[in-house]
């Protein structure tokens, strides 16, 4: 690597990340919360001085004037300290409002991550720091280097490393010749999907700045809601609405993207990976209504409303919750579970493993399985009409076992610490899945992280972190080979 290129990337992203900081003091001026301005002004001068100090302390880092033949890796280490960096700048303000430091950084990466786990005992804060919450978990969804990639100039050509080293995934699709103009295009409609529902809340009787940070919240697969009770007591237009926003939020924006310029829905129900999505969702929800129907004793139309609901909120990794479903009963639980471990879509602001690694699992089993019936056979694994080549087979399976791997560890270590083996097992899950809140009193939808132990906050940042980035590019930066710099 190129310590010089590695220097100058980063500080231009981190210059650039100062700015988004500033953005809450606009919420702050607006509820006339004039002390909520120097936390975040504080935090944007930080990121500003970071970037200006490491762009000096390189030799030659400022001599750099473009990008445009950064490598693979340099993109890749780039992207993990960039979000690790995010993550604490994104902290500073919380520390103005006696959040302690540990609290503090989890509660941001859980927000960048768009992981929705809280450390928040308490809600009664100002409207920019509520406001600042949903926004990371906004910006995290799509992700803050494709949003650099889609506005800024710098960042035209260099961008495809960074855009796949930031949002890596089974395939390497992009629907534009030009990386910049396939980033604008996936910002345009994550935003335009952001305005519209919040339109429909306002529209349905939610205030004006709880239907914002639900919006925010949603669409990013984040589950961070102003009010300590999420969705809880909300009318069933509003639930139905923050379903299909949060469903959508776990669909592909790149398949999104071409049925919404072709006017033309019915090409998502012709792509498989959406058909599985869809099918998943649908066949679990119907199974946890019929659940809390018959064992919670909700009506037929709570039920319907609950299962989709929740049902929605966890495969797409948004965490809100209208019921306490910590108190439900252990099958429908079983059936959350379930859908938790199944993941949302690539290309998508939802966590899990994602569905088209399930896809090519399942496929690489049947083909082993027919191998063995006809050992002279050749099968080729296809998803949709798109013939899988055979290192993406083998990404897949090595990204598979990672992640399982990652999450065990979490799991067995976690559960040494806090004797607590729901905690530790749907802990890990929660975190390394992108997915927030679990089961039970202490980690469920209306419970709170904050009172676990230091070291088990550390584990699920680096969780969360791991789990944002789809575990590669973190996991490269403990290759020595990685390490070694060139000019």
């Amino acid at each position: 690597m190129r310590l010089t290129y590695l220097a100058y990337t980063f500080s231009l992203v981190m210059k650039y990340f100062s700015i988004v900081l500033l953005f809450p003091i606009v919420i702050a001026i607006w509820y006339s919360e004039f002390h909520s301005v120097h936390p975040f002004l504080i935090s944007a001068i930080s990121s500003i001085l970071v970037a200006s100090i490491i762009k000096r302390i390189v030799p030659r880092a400022d001599q750099i004037k473009t990008i445009n033949d950064i490598k693979k890796s340099e993109g890749l280490t780039v992207v993990t300290f960039s979000w690790i960096f995010a993550g604490i700048f994104a902290a500073i303000p919380y520390l103005f409002y006696g959040i302690t430091p540990i609290n503090s950084f989890f509660e941001a990466v859980s927000g960048i991550t768009t992981t929705g786990a809280t450390a928040f005992t308490t809600f009664n804060y100002p409207h920019a720091l509520l406001f600042w919450r949903s926004f990371t978990q906004w910006l995290g969804g799509m992700g803050i280097i494709v949003l650099f990639i889609a506005v800024l100039p710098q960042f035209a050509v260099a961008g495809r490393q960074l855009f796949f080293a930031e949002a890596p995934g089974p395939t390497e699709e992009k629907f534009t010749p030009r990386i910049k103009s396939t980033a604008a295009a996936l910002w345009k409609i994550y935003a335009g999907l952001t305005l519209l529902e919040f339109i429909l809340l306002k529209y349905f009787g939610m205030s004006g700045f709880n239907a914002l940070c639900h919006s925010l919240s949603s669409l990013s697969g984040g589950g961070f809601s102003p009010n300590h009770t999420s969705l809880i007591g909300c009318s069933s237009k509003i639930l139905w609405t923050v379903t299909f926003f949060m469903f959508f939020a776990g669909a592909n924006f790149n398949l999104q993207h071409k049925a919404w310029t072709k006017l033309n829905p019915m090409l998502l129900f012709k792509n498989e990976e959406f058909k599985t999505y869809f099918g998943a969702v649908f066949v679990i929800a119907i199974f946890l209504s019929f659940s809390l129907y018959s064992n919670m004793h909700y009506t037929f139309s709570e039920s319907l409303t609950h299962s989709f609901f929740n049902v929605s909120s966890l495969v797409s990794s948004s965490g809100f919750c209208s019921d306490n479903y910590a108190a439900w009963d252990y099958t429908s639980k079983i059936l959350l579970f379930a859908i938790m471990l199944f993941g949302s879509c690539a290309s998508s602001a939802g966590g899990g493993l994602k569905v088209t690694r399930w896809l090519l699992i399942f496929k690489i089993m049947k083909s082993e399985m027919m191998k063995i019936l006809h050992p002279k056979a050749v099968y080729n694994i296809k998803i949709g009409n798109y013939t899988v080549p055979k290192e993406i087979l083998y990404q897949t399976l090595m990204f598979v076992s990672f992640y399982f791997a990652f999450i065990v560890l979490s799991a067995f270590l976690i559960a040494i610490i806090e004797k607590d083996t729901v905690i530790a097992v749907i802990g890990s899950v929660a975190a390394v899945g992108n997915i927030g809140p679990g089961f039970g009193h202490v980690i469920g939808p209306l419970g709170s992280f904050a009172d676990l132990h230091s070291i088990t906050k550390i584990i699920l940042i680096i969780d969360m972190l791991a789990g944002r980035l789809e575990l590669i590019p973190f996991l490269v930066l403990f290759q020595k080979d990685l390490w070694i710099f060139r000019k």
